[in-house]
C-alpha cells in the first residue's frame, strides 16, 4: 500500500509538473503570437499648433490598440506620457544632433538623458540615428560613428539587448528596384550604406526603411497603375522570376532586400519606419485612397512579402495626426487622426 501510495504521488507530481510545463508553453507561444501579430505602429510628429497633449495622445494610442510608436526625438513631455503605458517605442535622433553624438562623451550623456532615464518604464525597442540622410548630406559621415557611440553607450548602461541601435533610409538610396530582384543600391549610396549594414548585422539590428508606394506611383503614373499602389489589383501586376507582385509596396521592399543581399547582407531584416498615403493635397491623394491604402496595408504587413513569405512586416504607418505646422500640400495631410482626435477613417490596429 505504502509503494502504491508513493507511485500515486509520484504520478500526481509527474502530472502537475507536465501540466504546469504545458501552461508555460501555451503562454510563450501565446506572447510570440501577439508580438508577431503586433506588426503595426503609428508615427507621432508634433509639427502641429493644435495637437492633443502627449498624455491624451498615448490615451488614443491605447484606446486604439496600438502598440507601437515612432518619435522622431526625444521629447520630454511624450517620454513622460509613455511612462507604464507598455508602447514599444523608435526613438529618433534628429539629423541635426548626429555630429554632436559621434562623441563618445556627448552620446553617453545623451543615452543616460533619454533613454536609461525611462527605461525602467517605457519600453525602447529601436533607436534610429538619423532619418533619411541621403550619401551628399553634410552630416552623411556622421550617421555611423553616431550610431556606434549611441551602441556603445547603450552597451555600457547594459541595454543592448533590449534595444537595438539603427538609421532610418529612404528609396532614393536604391540605384534600381525594377525588376525587385534587380534591386541595388546606387554606387554613391554603396559607400555610404555598406559599413551602415555591416555594423547593423554586427548587432543583430534592423535596417530601418521609409517606403512610400504614394511617391513612386505620382512620379511615374503613366507606368504604374493606381491599384498596384493601393494593394488592389486583382491579380500579379509584375512577374519577376519565381516571384509574383501583386502590390508596390511588396516590390519596394523586396528591391531592398534583394539590395541588402547583393551587399552581402542576405539574413538583415527590414522595418518599415514609414508609410503613408495622404488624404488631399496632390496627385491621386483623397480620402477614399488613403483610408483603402492604409486598411490594406494593415491586413497586408501581416503575411510579408514574396521574398520573406509568411514573416510579418513591423511597420509604422505615417502618420498620426496631420500637421499644420509643415509644408502646405500634402504634408499636412498624412493623418490618420485628426487633431481633435477623431479618426479619418475606420481602421482595425490591433
Amino acid at each position: 500500500m505504502g509503494g502504491y501510495s508513493s507511485r500515486l504521488q509520484s504520478s500526481t507530481i509527474n502530472t502537475f509538473m507536465a501540466t504546469t510545463i504545458l501552461l508555460l508553453f501555451g503562454l510563450m507561444i501565446s506572447r510570440l503570437t501577439l508580438s508577431d501579430a503586433q506588426s503595426i505602429g503609428v508615427c507621432y510628429g508634433k509639427n502641429g499648433n493644435n495637437l492633443p497633449s502627449d498624455q491624451e495622445v498615448v490615451s488614443l494610442f491605447q484606446t486604439n490598440v496600438i502598440g507601437r510608436m515612432r518619435i522622431y526625438d526625444p521629447n520630454r513631455d511624450t517620454l513622460e506620457a509613455l511612462r507604464g503605458s507598455n508602447i514599444e517605442v523608435i526613438l529618433g535622433v534628429p539629423n541635426d544632433k548626429l555630429q554632436s553624438l559621434t562623441d563618445a562623451s556627448a552620446a553617453t550623456t545623451w543615452v543616460q538623458d533619454n533613454v536609461v532615464a525611462y527605461s525602467s518604464n517605457v519600453k525602447f525597442r529601436y533607436i534610429a540615428v538619423g532619418n533619411e540622410v541621403h550619401p551628399g548630406d553634410a552630416n552623411a559621415q556622421s550617421v555611423l560613428p553616431a550610431m556606434q557611440s549611441i551602441h556603445n553607450a547603450i552597451a555600457s548602461a547594459n541595454l543592448q539587448n533590449q534595444i537595438k541601435v539603427s538609421t532610418a533610409i529612404d528609396t532614393t538610396l536604391l540605384g534600381s528596384s525594377y525588376p525587385p530582384s534587380d534591386g541595388s543600391f546606387s554606387a554613391s549610396a554603396s559607400q555610404y550604406i555598406n559599413p551602415i549594414i555591416n555594423f547593423l548585422g554586427t548587432n543583430g539590428s534592423p535596417l530601418l526603411a521609409n517606403v512610400y508606394p504614394y511617391f513612386s506611383y505620382t512620379g511615374n503614373p503613366q507606368s504604374i497603375d493606381l491599384s498596384y499602389a493601393l494593394f488592389t489589383s486583382p491579380g500579379v501586376v509584375v512577374q519577376d522570376g519565381q516571384y509574383g507582385y501583386q502590390n508596390l509596396f511588396d516590390a519596394l521592399l523586396d528591391s531592398l532586400y534583394a539590395a541588402l543581399e547583393k551587399a552581402g547582407a542576405p539574413n538583415l531584416n527590414i522595418v518599415v519606419s514609414e508609410s503613408g498615403w495622404p488624404s488631399e493635397g496632390g496627385t491621386a491623394a483623397t480620402a477614399d485612397n488613403a483610408g483603402t491604402f492604409y486598411r490594406n496595408l494593415i491586413n497586408h504587413a501581416k503575411q510579408g512579402t514574396p521574398r520573406r513569405s509568411g514573416q510579418a512586416i513591423e511597420t509604422y504607418l505615417f502618420a498620426m495626426f496631420d500637421e499644420n505646422l509643415k509644408a502646405a500640400g500634402i504634408e499636412q495631410h498624412f493623418g490618420l487622426f485628426l487633431p481633435n482626435k477623431q479618426p479619418k477613417y475606420q481602421l482595425t490596429f490591433g
